[in-house]
């Protein structure tokens, strides 16, 4: 049996449209919200260590690789799972669209445990070639040795999440992260201060916290009675051509997630060679404020995805069109404001993490040149969305790698190279992949995507 006597049915297929990804969007926002929180608490607290003292809070930038890795593959398992379920599950096929979510769990437990061992094998080396010093090495090696350990948990939490969300059920998906990150506030003062433990503190609130969100996911998805399709003992069995279909739909996100984290390294052992341990802090700040900024163009773009999904699988193109154009205009709306207040108050975003003199002078002028032009991230969210929704997996992972991989990183090396920029061209690169690749990507979309739904739509009416 799929259906449990209580679960309610979400229709994406009628009704408004923009109310439907609003409906979604308030409570996978405010996931977002606290999701953030895991981290970026982490590193409030970490900044104010030692007196403030900014070695903690890079020696915690150099374990960010490490997360984003982990972040990119649930990714790529949950991500491109729950779109391949929307759309099935759009165009009727109740069954395969149980057996997608099943594939995907088994495929986030066996990725974590592999991703697990291996990082606590290599994970000194990794740190050095992350850009780590012997004053960071030790702490940054502490923090990661407990937080890899949690990996299936970090996963699981994160990954199947997505199945909650695309069954139209964003209150119970708000609550994974929600029923975690309260944990991980009130963990991370006992640990960190009260217990003297550090940053090896962190990392225990941290897994501690993912381990009951896992469990809250597990129970929705298996024993609670709100969601239309339930996760099945049945349905965990591999398919090749169904883990196909769900890497390829999540490929683009990985693809994000790893470009993300090879610029982290690329700017990590940079900034090390031009600026020191300090602008590596830096560069943790601002990482830090673009996730707490952003939040609100992820949780709309990701509530946006199913309704699209469903709303294609079940050839309702118009729906589909008037999804997109709702996300696009409110993401570059949202993010013009944030352009603003950034680039007319940047300190006071620093000093949420660090007060420390030294890091906020580094801060103040590198964060006005990254945040330049900011509302071209939201045309890159869109078209990404998109491409993925739709099952266009292609196009999703090409201007994945566009941005980071083939315009960020090679800048990020070139740029301060150049007499003038110096130190400043890491920063630089950000911006200049935002116009190039979030141009490309929103361009490329609408040609190729909306134009084409558009005449598939009145080719249908014609045929009725």
């Amino acid at each position: 049996m799929l259906l449990h006597q209580t679960a309610r049915k979400v229709d994406f297929g009628t009704g408004s449209v923009k109310r439907q990804i609003l409906n979604l969007a308030l409570p996978m926002t405010l996931a977002q919200v606290v999701s953030l929180l895991y981290n970026l608490v982490d590193r409030i607290y970490i900044g104010r260590m030692d007196g403030g003292d900014s070695l903690a809070l890079t020696s915690l930038g150099l374990a960010l690789p490490f997360i984003i890795l982990v972040t990119g593959f649930s990714n790529l398992f949950g991500t491109g799972g729950s779109a391949l379920f929307s759309i099935v599950r759009g165009s009727g096929d109740q069954e395969e669209a149980a057996r997608c979510m099943g594939n995907s769990f088994t495929l986030l437990v066996g990725v974590g445990l592999l991703l697990m061992l291996l990082g606590e094998a290599f994970k000194e080396p990794l740190l050095l070639l992350f850009g780590a010093s012997q004053d960071t090495l030790s702490m940054a090696r502490e923090y990661t040795e407990i937080y890899l350990l949690g990996t299936v948990f970090v996963m699981l939490s994160l990954g199947m999440n997505s199945f909650i969300n695309a069954q139209g059920q964003g209150a119970l998906g708000m609550a994974t992260v929600w029923i975690g990150a309260i944990l991980n506030m009130v963990l991370d003062p006992l640990f960190i201060f009260k217990l003297d433990m550090g940053l090896k503190g962190a990392a225990i609130a941290t897994v501690l916290s993912q381990m009951v969100s896992a469990a809250w996911t597990f129970y929705v998805l298996v024993l609670g009675g709100h969601v239309e399709i339930r996760l099945r003992k049945s349905y965990l069995s591999l398919k090749l051509d169904r883990v196909k279909s769900i890497v390829t739909l999540g490929m683009s996100g990985f693809i994000m997630s790893a470009t993300n984290g090879l610029v982290q390294i690329v700017c990590n052992t940079t900034l090390q060679t031009y600026g020191g341990d300090v602008y590596v802090g830096a560069m943790t700040v601002i990482g830090s404020v673009r996730e707490l900024v952003s939040m609100p163009v992820m949780g709309l773009t990701s509530s946006a995805q199913p309704v699209m999904g469903y709303n294609y699988g079940a050839k309702k193109y118009d729906r589909v069109r008037e999804a997109i154009r709702f996300e696009s205009v409110v993401s570059i709306v949202y993010t013009l404001v944030v352009w603003g207040i950034l680039h007319q108050f940047p300190e006071p975003f620093v000093r949420i993490f660090n007060d420390s003199p030294e890091l906020v002078k580094a801060c103040v002028p590198a964060m006005k040149i990254y945040y330049f032009g900011f509302f071209m991230m939201a045309l890159q969210f869109a078209g990404q969305t998109a491409f993925v929704a739709l099952g266009k997996a292609r196009q999703a992972v090409i201007f994945s790698i566009l941005r980071k991989g083939v315009i960020v990183a090679p800048l990020t090396v070139l740029l301060p190279r150049i007499s003038g920029i110096g130190i400043h061209g890491v920063f630089l690169a950000e911006p200049i992949s935002n116009f190039i690749g979030g141009t490309a990507c929103f361009v490329t979309m609408m040609i190729t995507v909306y134009r084409k739904m558009s005449r598939e739509e009145i080719s249908a009416e014609k045929g009725q």
